[in-house]
């Protein structure tokens, strides 16, 4: 088994026009997570907390993924995509050369907002790469019960042979949503020596041996797969992983280049107007 050699709490922090969220990790410290720069939780029931939403603001050189749990988000890019995620719902946005886009909250019926916002990285060659948008809906997430009773919601990756709707990413990402039944087990094998990641977000239990909770974000290290152990009230977690890029980062605010020359020329393009490459 993997060795939880990380275990940290989400941190409250201030995004967007002023969003109150959980920052499970995105703090400029890339090694441990690469190639996933930045977590976002953003679950929360008051609507002074999130409403302001993040208005119109540029990305390159990453891919962000939104998964909804509760409530709904409206997003527009430069592209021309448009629409509403709601609960169960993937927005996976390949910012790549350029893309201007904004992220707006609605409230579910019980005032409550919920999910998380990956921000994977792109290989240099890729950085320049036209924008992509994919709007994966709820019912195109395939959830798998497994022997012990574990239900396994696969977004990017497989699982007993079930392949998620979100395929040919270069890192190899695997983005899963489990829920494992009180007092039940789960394990999950990992062949290749990648990056494994964890984020609890409801009961507790154990991950490899330690003990976790809700809001715990977990980094593996080592080799071979994981073992989580459900509480009295069962546990659900993100189990992400993928390949790492081990290229260097230069990273401001919502563009991550390779190089500080790459990074000043993305924000003098952004003020003088030719940031966008790629027209709708």
């Amino acid at each position: 088994m993997k060795k939880a050699s990380h275990i940290s709490k989400s941190m409250p922090t201030l995004e967007g026009a002023g969003v109150k969220i959980h920052r499970a990790f995105g703090f400029h410290d890339t090694a441990l997570t690469d190639p996933f720069l930045l977590l976002d939780d953003f679950r929360g029931d008051n609507p002074d907390d999130y409403l302001a939403g993040f208005p119109w603001h540029p990305h390159r050189g990453i891919e962000t993924i939104t998964y909804m749990l509760e409530g709904s988000v409206e997003h527009g890019d430069s592209m021309g995509n448009s629409g509403t995620i709601a609960a169960g719902d993937v927005q996976w946005m390949t910012a790549g050369s350029g893309i201007i886009h904004q992220e707006m909250p609605i409230p579910a019926k019980s005032r409550k907002m919920g999910g998380f916002q990956l921000w994977a990285n792109l290989p240099a060659r890729e950085k320049m790469c036209a924008p992509k948008y994919r709007g994966v809906i709820a019912k195109e997430i395939p959830a798998v019960k497994m022997k012990n009773g574990a239900i396994v919601k696969i977004i990017c990756g497989s699982a007993e042979g079930v392949k998620g709707p979100v395929h040919d990413i270069t890192i190899q990402p695997e983005y899963l949503d489990v829920s494992v039944t009180a007092d039940k087990t789960f394990e999950r094998d990992f062949k290749d020596v990648i990056t494994v990641i964890a984020y609890v977000f409801g009961g507790d239990g154990e991950l490899c041996g330690e003990k976790v909770e809700n809001r715990n974000l977990v980094i593996f290290s080592g080799e071979g797969g994981i073992e989580a152990k459900a509480g009295k009230k069962g546990m659900q977690f993100l189990l992400i992983s993928g390949m790492p890029l081990k290229e260097p980062v230069a990273w401001y605010g919502p563009i991550v280049m390779n190089t500080q020359e790459e990074l000043q020329a993305a924000f003098d393009e952004y003020e003088n107007g030719t940031f966008l490459k790629h027209s709708k």
